[in-house]
């Protein structure tokens, strides 16, 4: 975790600069409300006005005295992103385009389950952690785009704000789970996306359990094992999609470096799971006649072995040039069949809101009519 930062605060004959309150964490909040002379409690009653309650300004904030919130007006601001877009699919996602201060625009899709009566029983938010990704994997579109910058934690939890309204508006109920599987590298944006998490997690801010939270990354080694050290409390999901070295580095260019390759994912995963004593999900895209052999699924099993882990197989999303197309379901079948055999725990994930470009590895910004 990042250590606490000194908070400068202007002042009014100072060249007209505001603190983004959602760039600051909840004891910087604390430092903040103590630097204007106020007790720290003042700081973790903002916080729980800007995540609990979701205020979009000072006004809001009734419990503040006037005097209060006129100071902070001078001194600070609130930076929040709201949507310019939503798209409703077939299935009922729903994708929200956000356009940030910079220009650039970042997704987040809000995937809903269904039980047979049409009841939504589980309600999972895909956030995204930057605008594009520098990972360049060979068939998502999002690493097409390259990278043009990485969000604050701030908006990280806006996309998460935002789809709880859009749950309770349309399904009755607020966000169930949070998967950080959008657009980006999530470990390239680590502080932002662990301050995120605790803006989540915290008792103070919208609350969720820890377990409810999964944070995807490509496998780099070095912030994987961060993650256990900083003795986090979410569950990891590594995108392996090939289970040997000359695979993977043909579709993730970044395995060809020391950063993830097998060997180095290997080690950090061992020391993950044993420091954490929590298992990882291996996530697996099938692509037709290239990972999805019987030699591939015996290959992705003895990586299942290293430590306690599980495997998520992904039914590939179609992205127009790239080249890859999804694998049949008696290929898909066969594959079960022999991670099974090896003792391997498998689900296996299909797609959705892929009419709107919602599905996994699609989301590049491009959007199609909406119905909302």
């Amino acid at each position: 975790m990042r250590p606490p930062v000194k908070i400068d605060i202007p002042n009014e004959a100072a060249a007209p600069r505001r603190i983004d309150l959602k760039a600051l964490s909840y004891s910087e909040l604390e430092t903040f409300a103590e630097q204007l002379g106020l007790p720290a409690y003042r700081g973790r009653q903002i916080f729980r006005w800007l995540y609990a309650r979701g205020a979009p300004g000072f006004s809001e904030m009734t419990d503040l005295p006037s005097t209060l919130r006129e100071t902070l007006s001078l001194s600070a601001g609130i930076e929040t992103i709201v949507p310019e877009l939503t798209q409703e699919a077939s299935d009922h996602t729903l994708k929200s385009l956000f356009r940030l201060s910079s220009g650039n625009a970042v997704e987040a899709v809000l995937i809903p389950d269904f039980d047979q009566d049409g009841n939504a029983i589980r309600l999972t938010v895909c956030v995204s952690s930057q605008v594009g990704c520098a990972m360049a994997c060979s068939f998502c579109a999002t690493g097409q785009m390259g990278f043009l910058q990485n969000l604050s934690s701030g908006q990280i939890v806006d996309q998460v704000l935002h789809a709880n309204r859009l749950a309770r508006e349309r399904f009755g109920r607020r966000v169930t789970n949070i998967v950080f599987m959008g657009m980006g590298e999530p470990l390239l944006n680590y502080n932002a996306v662990l301050d995120a998490v605790e803006k989540i997690t915290h008792k103070d801010g919208l609350g969720m359990a820890p377990r409810r939270i999964t944070v995807s990354t490509v496998g780099l080694s070095r912030r994987i094992k961060q993650l256990a050290d900083d003795d986090t409390r979410f569950n990891l999901a590594i995108s392996l999609h090939a289970p040997t070295e000359k695979k993977r580095s043909s579709i993730i260019p970044l395995n060809r470096t020391a950063r993830t390759d097998l060997m180095s994912l290997r080690e950090a995963v061992v020391y993950y799971t044993g420091r954490t004593k929590r298992q990882v999900t291996y996530e697996y895209c099938m692509f037709k006649d290239f990972n999805d052999s019987e030699e591939d699924a015996e290959r992705l099993a003895d990586v299942v072995a290293w430590a306690p882990s599980k495997v998520n197989l992904i039914m590939y999303n179609p992205v127009e040039g790239l080249g890859f197309s999804r694998t049949s379901e008696e290929i898909l079948n066969r594959f079960i069949r022999i991670l099974v055999r090896r003792r391997v725990t498998v689900t296996v994930r299909r797609s959705r809101g892929q009419d709107i470009d919602a599905a996994c590895g699609q989301l590049a910004n491009k959007p199609r009519d909406t119905k909302s």
